[in-house]
């Protein structure tokens, strides 16, 4: 399983959901990133997400069909 490591930003303690599948690359733009979540294809911390807009917050793990991202504080 390929691994992504997100650096959360020093302003901020969370990013959503549908932002961060941008960020990483796994989506063109924050409306994809939501029709993805929408669809059921996306877990976090390994249980099914459906919000769009989840607070995604350091330490935690999305998965993507065979992605994980990884979130880390900011350094």
């Amino acid at each position: 399983m390929p691994t992504l490591i997100f650096d959360l930003d020093r302003d901020h303690d969370h990013v959503e959901l549908n932002q961060l599948l941008k960020l990483v690359g796994i989506c063109d733009s924050g409306g994809a990133g939501k029709a993805l979540v929408a669809s059921g294809a996306v877990s976090v911390d390994g249980v099914t997400e459906l919000r769009k807009t989840a607070k995604i917050r350091a330490q935690q793990a999305v998965t993507v069909g065979d992605v994980e991202i990884r979130v880390n504080a900011a350094s």
